[in-house]
């Protein structure tokens, strides 16, 4: 029996810059769903180094080459933000025993409030101890990224915390 529906994803986050961990992770999910949506948190009580239409237009640019990757924004509850897409799939990277704990929890109450199911992805070794936050603390003191980051997310990095 096959089916017309799309198999639709979401993969979520700040991206506070987008990493080449995420971007591992968007890759390897668009090679498997019909659509992913990366779907980028609005979070009002706290600020982040880039403003959200930076960090849109960066994942913009670097996912360019995925036909079937689409950046979108939400802010709210991440269930609310896939029923709205008809998106019953989520998809986060694990880096290390300590992420699972939290998205677990996480999983365990998204299938319990709206059926949204989870899928944890493991995060290639070469980048599993890459953060967003630490990608801006090395830089924010000089440290060379470029290895860790698109080379577009370098280069803004480098201008937003160039000293005034």
């Amino acid at each position: 029996m096959t089916s017309n529906r799309q198999r639709r994803a979401v993969c979520p986050g700040s991206f506070d810059p987008v990493t080449n961990g995420h971007l591992d992770i968007i890759s390897r999910t668009a090679r498997i769903f019909d659509e992913v949506i990366v779907a980028v948190l609005m979070n009002q009580s706290k600020r982040g180094l880039f403003d959200v239409a930076d960090r849109l237009e960066m994942l913009a640019e670097v996912t360019k080459p995925y036909e079937n990757v689409r950046i979108e924004t939400f802010q709210g509850l991440l269930v609310d933000f896939c029923r709205a897409q008809e998106a019953m799939v989520v998809v986060k990277g694990l880096r290390a025993v300590s992420d699972f704990d939290y998205e677990l929890q996480m999983a365990q109450m998204n299938i319990g409030l709206a059926g949204v199911e989870t899928l944890f992805m493991p995060t290639n070794p070469v980048h599993s101890f890459l953060s967003s936050s630490l990608v801006k603390d090395v830089a924010k003191w000089g440290g060379d990224v470029s290895a860790h980051v698109p080379d577009t997310v370098a280069r803004r990095l480098s201008e937003q915390l160039r000293p005034q």
